[in-house]
């Protein structure tokens, strides 16, 4: 008979930061890598360790030990240390679908420094997977991706509820949104069924039979995977000696140390067919939703903001500039990678996820600052070679020109901002530097009439909205610094349709000709209007909206939401009062601020009062670690002003409503949502995630228990029918929810807590998130139509990026003052990355479909030709350069043609 296979597997589940600061699993993590290296040495039977997926662990290491490099090399390359195949566990939702790539082919390209990479997608406590998981494992090169979450097993007795999220087995197909289909692995008895195997006979053969039966109730063949580690496990250094006693207690099983390339091979050749099918996302659809974790998109909201701001910068502003600017040569791989392993190092689920101990995330701040400063250097410098190529000539003499870069993949409008630097004079120039400073506030007295023109002359309207004398310096490349004060100058503009990677020169200048008014804009003290929309503020603070194209009227749209929050950073649970406070019940103000023709906007005041904090029964429950369904706490009878002051904006050229809320929250223990009820019959909506526009049910599953249905987005969430929509987007506000009575789009702006949760208790005082807050979010309204759908939600994405600006002066050039770098005459084409080829003298431009069909794809730089690649950059044979399928992520190699 041939004997069933127990494949045990080492490992330890690394988060690198949790429940203590990073130097605390730092230093076990030392020695978890000294133990290693010596059990290698002296147990020829121990065949290898999973290293956690993740190189970082080795960064971290090598940090402490450097002197052992060559040592860990050696095993590495004896099979003794399994890498890779990522740089750090990542959380899916809430990093950018850019992010989860360099994920990859930064952690794939550190392992191979030391050899192979493990063939495995690994995502063991990632809260949810992506559905996009099997293509992008797919153009990574891995046919099987291992996870804990979002797929419920059902064993033999195979009672599947929905066969989208359920499996009988551990082993299942799993299939994407595009068709592809990999091999998912289901830790079903979770990463940890085979941890601290006894030696000892009698306490083995207790501990084995019940392994073997949990298994066994799972496993689609005779060959069954343990795990023998968990979250910071040290080694176990007798677990040899364990597998000898398991194998003498058990002739019927081979039991034998292993590692995953040699099981995913053996239960690979062994599948049955009879394999279940799971599709698209798994965020644990089939539970009761109270531990979804789905919460955590709303924890420490600061860092979410903070991330998107980093992303942002890094994507979407240093590598298109660089790319425009830079020669292939010149390009700054090294310093943008330096940038992007500070970011990813800030998105393991525990820290990205907000829900670990205050100081890990103080050390969050420090690392997303250090990034952001790198990425804003190679903008800055890439914006300064690009704009000295540009030919300014056409200016007049006393203009002031300054460029303007739309770096997204969509026509983009909207205002812009720049400082304008309209004379200086250097420290070095004659005069003390208080009579240059004289000399300088005497000439903004002044002033001419000023104007912007366009490169061909044309007046273009703006605002002044700042003048001051101000100390800078310049830092020359090949010289000593240079201070010097100016007299600087802010103005804002409007910039209308410009093209995708575009730029448009225009300049600063005295007035020749005064602007002629646009009257597209009409507003009164609680009106504004365009073309397409009619916000109108009611007496109660809520706006009243109508889609002048369709005579759709929405009520109850912009209403701010607070409840008591008795739960932790990973789980909402409101307090047992079950109370909300809208902003519709408290006073308020309007202000009308604008109304020119760049634009309206109205200020709104919201005069909030809410509960101070939770009442004292809360801090009981935390300290006794019940569990947050069990909590009875409620919130104080002392309140506290809520004041919310909101800025509503509405551009003349565009359909999208924008709205920036700022705050100083002293209240604890509470949820601020806010809230537009769109009213609208439909049983699904559709939100922005990791390459894909995901479409998810309004209402939860059956057996659902949680109160709420907390979703993740990236910059949008919309509800729509064959009339309507509505799109709300977002500035690095991750969580959303639909609320089905009216298909109200919820989207959450604070969750203020004071423990981190989970398997104790852990204070986190920082969680509260006291202090100045302000958010950047929209409103869109359609007709309904996939071309008006489309169009809003590349605006949702489009405004997290700003437009790049950068003065210049007048010079000769050989770039055009307008131009377009890169032309994407496809709507439906979501860019997330341009940048240049890692190898080579080419680029690459990588995006994904926006809609739910196949549409032609074009694209093009100049004369250059394109192909299609995988994350590597590897050609790929099989993929169609004319056309983006439902759902397809594709990525285009531009390089010279070939001469005949």
């Amino acid at each position: 008979m041939t004997k069933k296979k127990v494949f045990i597997i080492s490992h330890s589940h690394w988060d690198r930061e949790w429940y203590m600061p990073f130097e605390q699993h730092h230093m076990r993590l030392v020695t978890l890598i000294d133990n290693l290296l010596d059990v290698f040495k002296h147990d020829p039977d121990f065949d290898s360790f999973h290293l956690d997926g993740q190189m970082i662990a080795l960064d971290d290491y090598l940090a402490v030990r450097p002197e052992r490099k060559p040592e860990l090399a050696a095993a590495i390359k004896a099979g003794k240390l399994r890498i890779g195949p990522f740089y750090i566990l990542q959380d899916d939702f809430l990093i950018s679908p850019e992010s989860n790539v360099r994920n990859m082919i930064i952690g794939r390209d550190q392992a191979r420094e030391y050899g192979q990479e493990v063939p495995l997608g690994y995502f063991p406590d990632t809260f949810g997977n992506m559905g996009q998981t099997p293509q992008m494992m797919a153009l990574a090169n891995l046919k099987t991706a291992a996870f804990g979450r979002g797929v419920t097993p059902t064993g033999f007795n195979n009672q599947v509820g929905d066969a989208d999220y359920a499996s009988q087995y551990s082993e299942m197909w799993w299939q994407g949104p595009d068709g592809t289909r990999i091999l998912g692995l289901l830790f079903a008895n979770w990463y940890s069924n085979g941890n601290e195997i006894p030696v000892e006979k009698t306490a083995a053969k207790a501990f084995w039979d019940q392994k073997l039966a949990d298994a066994e109730k799972f496993a689609s063949t005779d060959n069954l995977l343990m795990m023998n580690g968990v979250d910071h496990q040290p080694v176990q250094l007798d677990v040899t000696a364990a597998i000898k006693v398991a194998n003498e207690l058990y002739p019927d099983y081979e039991f034998i140390h292993t590692n995953f390339t040699d099981y995913l091979s053996t239960l690979s050749a062994e599948l049955p067919q009879d394999l279940s099918t799971i599709h698209g996302e798994l965020t644990s659809q089939e539970t009761d939703g109270w531990y979804t974790l789905a919460n955590t998109a709303s924890s420490r909201v600061y860092l979410k903001q903070e991330n998107t701001k980093n992303e942002r910068l890094l994507e979407n502003q240093a590598e298109p500039l660089a790319t425009m600017a830079y020669a292939a040569q010149d390009y700054p791989h090294d310093r943008l990678r330096y940038a992007w392993k500070l970011l990813l190092q800030n998105h393991p689920h525990d820290s990205i996820c907000g829900c670990s101990v205050d100081e890990v995330h103080r050390e969050m701040l420090t690392r997303f600052a250090k990034s952001q400063e790198v990425a804003r250097f190679i903008t800055h410098d890439a914006l300064m070679t690009l704009t000295a190529k540009i030919n300014t000539v056409e200016f007049g003499a006393q203009a002031k020109p300054f460029v303007v870069v739309n770096t997204t993949g969509f026509t983009k409008s909207g205002l812009t901002r720049i400082v304008v630097e309209w004379n200086r004079i250097d420290f070095s120039a004659a005069g003390s530097i208080q009579e240059q400073r004289a000399q300088l506030v005497q000439q903004l007295k002044t002033l001419p009439e000023l104007m912007v023109v366009d490169a061909h002359g044309q007046s273009v309207p703006f605002r002044l909205i700042d003048q001051q004398v101000a100390f800078h310096y310049d830092l020359p490349k090949d010289r000593f610094r240079e201070p010097f004060q100016a007299i600087e100058l802010t103005i804002e503009l409007n910039m209308v349709d410009m093209p995708a990677f575009a730029w448009r020169t225009l300049a600063l200048q005295p007035a020749t000709q005064v602007a002629a008014a646009d009257s597209a804009v009409k507003a009164q003290p609680r009106l504004i209007s365009n073309e397409w929309l009619k916000v109108v503020v009611e007496d109660d603070g809520s706006l009243t909206m109508t889609n002048r194209e369709t005579g759709k009227v929405y009520h109850q749209m912009l209403v701010f939401e607070d409840t008591g929050d008795m739960g932790n950073e990973y789980i909402y649970r409101q307090t047992a009062d079950n109370h909300a406070y809208y902003s519709t019940d408290f006073p308020m103000d309007v202000r009308l601020v604008h109304a020119d023709e760049l634009g309206s906007e109205l200020e709104l005041t919201n005069y909030l009062e809410v509960p101070v904090s939770a009442d004292d029964q809360l801090a009981q429950e935390t300290q006794a670690v019940i569990d947050i369904t069990k909590r009875t706490a409620q919130r104080s009878a002392e309140k506290v002003p809520l004041t919310i002051t909101t800025k509503i904006r509405l551009n003349p050229h565009s359909r999208q409503l924008q709205f920036e809320s700022h705050l100083n929250n002293q209240a604890k223990d509470h949820r601020l949502r806010v809230l537009f009820k769109t009213a609208l019959v439909a049983e699904t909506h559709v939100a922005d995630s990791i390459y894909e526009t995901v479409t998810r049910p309004n209402h939860p599953a059956k057996n659902w228990q949680n109160p709420t249905n907390p979703q993740h987005q990236q910059a949008f969430a919309s509800v729509f029918n064959e009339a309507n929509g509505v799109t709300v987007g977002n500035f690095g506000l991750n969580e959303y929810e639909i609320l089905p009575q009216d298909n109200t789009i919820a989207l959450t702006m604070l969750r203020c807590v004071g423990e981190m949760g989970d398997w104790g208790y852990f204070a986190t005082p920082e969680a509260q998130c006291q202090g100045e807050f302000t958010f950047n979010y929209s409103v869109e309204l359609t007709d309904g139509s996939e071309a008006q759908q489309v169009a809003s939600y590349q605006r949702a994405q489009g405004a997290q990026t700003p437009f790049s600006v950068q003065q210049t002066t007048r010079h000769a050039g050989t770039l055009a003052a307008d131009h377009q770098y890169l032309e994407v005459n496809t709507p439906e084409f979501a860019v997330t990355s341009l940048k240049r080829a890692n190898t080579g003298t080419g680029m690459t431009l990588r995006g994904y479909n926006l809609g739910d069909r196949q549409v032609p794809l074009n694209v093009s730089v100049g004369d250059l030709q394109a192909e299609p690649v995988n994350f590597f950059e590897e050609p790929l044979t099989d993929v169609d350069l004319t056309t983006l399928a439902a759902a397809e992520i594709k990525t285009l190699l531009f390089t010279e043609k070939e001469r005949s």
